[in-house]
């Protein structure tokens, strides 16, 4: 399957993430360092932001009542989930000292405050401040002092995420070694779906794994606290410290260890994990196997090949309970390598647990323009109709070209891959609630989320005043549609959304309980109607605003025209979103109308056991 987008800055980051971004990189430009010298620097910072902004409305909460001697301290932030701020680690006071004074030693004082009265952050924080002048420190509080005190801990989560990106990019291969592209690691957490249990990542970089299934859990309307815990292991420090850091960003807890994973299993893994989420490096070679001759993670047996592929791929595997799942990136020469790696690969073929294969294109990763493939284990598959077969799904033609070199998932794209793994896994009631959310958010009808409700008022404000020269101009012209097209079109698109979206809504509510099959028979009976008349109303509004943009350039400049053709984009805007809802419903529906998996030439195939027997073993597509 081809499905191409282009890149769309609406579709990626908000304003207030670029216009930080841009303001924190004119600063680094003047500052002559390495991006491995300056990103720690500007995300410690965005940390402590985050941390006074939480401070500050919990400090509200918790501030004894009038006349009591009760002391407030550390544990009563604590308690709340809060970290406790010493006033000399309070963004404010920082923000206050003049110019001429050590500002860089203050921050790092401020940052070696927080660690000690919140231990759980011992030897996390950045603390080389002093390598930047006093002025363009200055400024760089500034730029964090900018976001607003009423963004949520999840914006500053956002905000973080997109500064590792930005500074991944630039470090190249070195940035590639802790950050993995965030599309990819929510494709993979939407595959494995992690709704509950421990979670492990022996390769765990900067984290994301761990923050996005904490969001997979949230989008789900439950508690990330309550529902995983998770544990990671990494081997460069610094990178460790990071991985504490974005949790904590993101207000989770973790159990982060610093070790070489070839060598020191600090997590002790074998059968512990309902999850394992990783991005491991690719190739390594020069693994010491005297040292892990014995060690159990790896039961199918040391590969002789100088190459630790197939070391991760067993971690991976044996750190599964007897119905855990894992999702990984794996270089795509793993997936038909050859002798004692081939041997290998067959017995986990043959335990049953290879799931699904992704293949993914190239330009997805900062390190390298290679494609790869994600693979995906499931113990717990055994007794289902899926036991003796394995998904090859390809995605190497589903992409967002982002710029020349860099590539990505749309949210839609996404939540189609993740969703014909759904139909393989005979996933009913994931796929009604994904298809119910999105009739839901297509059929709501409030005049002020569509624009209707500020178009319709500035139409009738535009058609009064421009009244006597408009009927003139327009007669005189022959367009006999004109009257339709002013003082009807806004009341018949209102009317008519609310005739479709209740005939659509009663359709729905009479299939949706009943058979995936016959939810899926929903789009083609009721909402391709509905995207058609979203069309039309795109249309109308259009040549409204068409006609009275003539009208005005022509005859008479009203008052109320700029209004009333900003209220118009906006409304046709709206209305394009719905209408792009209905276009990832058809896509889903048309690929598999009866609403059950089936085999898609160029884009999917359930291969059996035998199959993949006749092919050496090979978990290449094709």
């Amino acid at each position: 399957m081809i499905w191409n987008e282009p890149a769309d800055a609406a579709d990626s980051h908000s304003e207030l993430e670029n216009r930080l971004w841009e303001a924190a990189n004119g600063l680094w430009a003047n500052a002559d360092l390495k991006p491995s010298e300056f990103s720690p620097i500007v995300l410690g910072l965005i940390f402590l932001r985050y941390a006074d902004i939480r401070f500050i409305a919990a400090e509200e909460e918790i501030k004894p009542k009038k006349g009591s001697r009760r002391k407030i301290g550390p544990a009563d932030y604590h308690a709340k989930g809060v970290l406790y701020l010493a006033d000399e680690s309070r963004f404010g006071r920082l923000l206050q000292l003049p110019e001429g004074s050590a500002i860089g030693q203050a921050v790092n004082d401020a940052m070696r405050a927080v660690e000690r009265e919140n231990p759980d952050l011992a030897d996390v924080l950045p603390k080389t401040y002093q390598i930047l002048e006093n002025r363009t420190l200055a400024e760089l509080l500034k730029v964090m002092a900018s976001i607003p005190m009423d963004k949520s801990g999840d914006t500053f989560g956002i905000i973080y995420e997109y500064f590792l990106g930005k500074f991944a990019m630039s470090e190249g291969q070195k940035g590639g070694e802790f950050y993995t592209p965030t599309s990819i690691v929510q494709l993979i957490v939407e595959i494995l779906e992690p709704y509950h249990g421990r979670i492990y990542d022996p390769a765990c970089g900067s984290g994301g794994m761990f923050v996005q299934s904490a969001r997979f859990v949230e989008n789900h309307q439950k508690d990330p606290g309550a529902e995983i815990s998770v544990f990671g292991q990494e081997r460069v420090t610094d990178t460790s410290r990071l991985a504490r850091l974005n949790l904590s960003v993101h207000g989770l807890s973790g159990d982060i260890k610093q070790g070489n994973t070839y060598y020191e299993d600090l997590h002790d893994s074998p059968g512990r994990f309902d999850f394992v989420l990783a991005n491991p490096p690719f190739n390594v070679s020069k693994v010491d196997k005297e040292r892990i001759a014995d060690d159990p993670r790896y039961p199918f047996g040391l590969p002789r090949t100088d190459n630790a592929n197939y070391l991760w791929i067993q971690h991976f595997h044996s750190a599964l309970n007897e119905t855990g799942r894992a999702g990984f990136v794996m270089a795509n020469s793993a997936a038909d390598a050859r002798a004692s790696e081939q041997d290998i690969r067959e017995q986990l073929i043959r335990s049953g647990s290879v799931d699904v294969m992704v293949s993914i294109g190239s330009n997805f990763f900062f390190t390298v323009t290679l494609p790869c493939t994600l693979w995906f284990f499931d113990k717990g598959k055994g007794g289902t109709p899926r036991e003796d077969t394995v998904l090859f799904l390809d995605a190497r033609h589903i992409f967002r070209q982002i710029d020349r070199a860099h590539r990505d998932f749309t949210p839609a794209q996404l939540e189609f891959l993740a969703n014909v793994v759904r139909l393989y896994r005979c996933e009913e009631n994931a796929l009604k609630e994904w298809l119910g959310d999105k009739i839901d958010s297509l059929l709501i009808y409030e005049p002020e989320l569509l624009g209707l409700e500020a178009f319709i008022a500035a139409a009738e404000l535009w058609y009064k005043e421009s009244e006597a020269e408009r009927d003139s101009y327009f007669s005189s012209k022959k367009e006999p549609d004109w009257f339709l097209l002013t003082e009807n079109c806004p009341l018949m698109i209102e009317e008519g959304f609310r005739f479709v979206r209740d005939a659509a809504q009663k359709s729905w509510n009479e299939s949706s309980g009943g058979e995936l099959s016959a939810s899926f028979s929903f789009y083609e009976e009721v909402i391709k109607d509905f995207e058609n008349e979203i069309t039309h109303f795109v249309t109308s509004i259009s040549a409204f605003l068409k006609r009275a943009t003539e009208f005005n350039h022509t005859v008479s400049q009203c008052d109320s025209f700029d209004s009333l053709k900003q209220r118009a984009e906006l409304a046709v805007d709206l209305l394009t979103k719905r209408k792009i809802i209905t276009e990832e419903i058809e896509r889903l529906c048309k690929t598999f109308p009866d609403g059950v998996y089936s085999n898609v030439p160029g884009l999917c195939k359930a291969a059996s056991r035998a199959e993949i027997e006749a092919q050496g073993w090979s978990l290449n597509p094709g």
